[in-house]
């Protein structure tokens, strides 16, 4: 891992972490999933743009489309659309602390339910991460905080860890990725407008912070992340790549507490710090 390997891996984990903030920004002027769906209409149409100006076909294999369905749904649908809903009444550093809870979940599954083998690094990495999590939501708890909002965020964390195990390997071979991405966002942004246009009223308030929230959730943590990150793994692995996920709880609580004001307490500090080195020591216990 070289010094251009370690500051994409900081620019990936930035950019996907500053997407709650801009999230938030975005749900307080306009209703969630229709701002969603057209977000990732727009990204999917950019991204498949930027495809074909490269190169890469529009045709995919039958395990690219099932990759490409299945993670339309669950990552842009379900993963996504709950995070949005749920930030209308959640703090972003919230909603962004259960979300990098996804490499946790993604290892706890697969050692309880598919038996697969776990050093004993990624066994404590796993109490810690989560030990990390219930000291921040206990404190968070006794403030308020809305356990509806919370649940949707868990389901849909869930979501992806479901995703991610049923689905491992299924896209990595046959190129086209940007392709992928951006179906993958037409795929969610088809699925979204049907509960958008059924439980959400399309009155937006213009300011000019829904506009610039908008924009850079589109260009930012839509596309330029998604890029970053195909490069990351290019360069030094999936694996290796991963680690850069123990970054994830620290930037969210960071960016939010900088850009909304969210208040950043000593139990969310303690809480954090233990996430991150839970979520390094499961990363790196994959490394062979």
């Amino acid at each position: 891992m070289d010094i251009r390997a370690i500051m994409m891996g900081l620019a990936f984990a930035l950019m996907w972490s500053s997407a709650f903030t801009s999230a938030r920004m975005i749900v307080a002027d306009a209703p969630p999933l229709y701002a969603l769906s057209l977000r990732f209409l727009i990204s999917g149409l950019i991204g498949l743009g930027i495809a074909r100006a490269l190169g890469q076909s529009w045709s995919l294999t039958p395990a690219q489309w099932r990759a490409t369905i299945l993670f339309g749904i669950s990552q842009n649908a379900l993963y996504l659309g709950l995070n949005f809903v749920a930030m209308q009444t959640v703090e972003a550093s919230v909603a962004a602390i259960i979300a990098s809870t996804m490499p946790l979940l993604v290892a706890l599954a697969g050692w309880l339910i598919l038996r697969e083998y776990l050093r004993p690094m990624a066994i404590a990495g796993l109490f810690a991460g989560f030990a990390g999590v219930a000291v921040i939501m206990g404190a968070r708890i006794t403030g308020g905080l809305d356990l509806f909002g919370v649940a949707l965020c868990v389901l849909g964390v869930v979501s992806l860890t479901v995703a991610t195990l049923s689905m491992r390997g299924a896209s990595g071979t046959g190129g086209n990725l940007l392709t992928i991405v951006g179906m993958q966002m037409l795929v969610g942004s088809a699925i979204l407008i049907v509960p958008a246009m059924a439980l959400e009223v399309p009155e937006v308030n213009w300011t000019w912070q829904l506009l610039g929230a908008f924009s850079y959730t589109v260009l930012v943590p839509g596309l330029a992340a998604t890029w970053v990150w195909f490069l990351l793994v290019a360069r030094i692995g999936a694996v290796q790549a991963a680690t850069f996920h123990f970054l994830n709880p620290f930037f969210g609580v960071a960016v939010a507490a900088v850009l909304l004001g969210e208040r950043l307490g000593i139990f969310d500090v303690i809480g954090v710090l233990v996430i991150m080195a839970g979520i390094l020591a499961v990363q790196r216990a994959r490394i062979p």
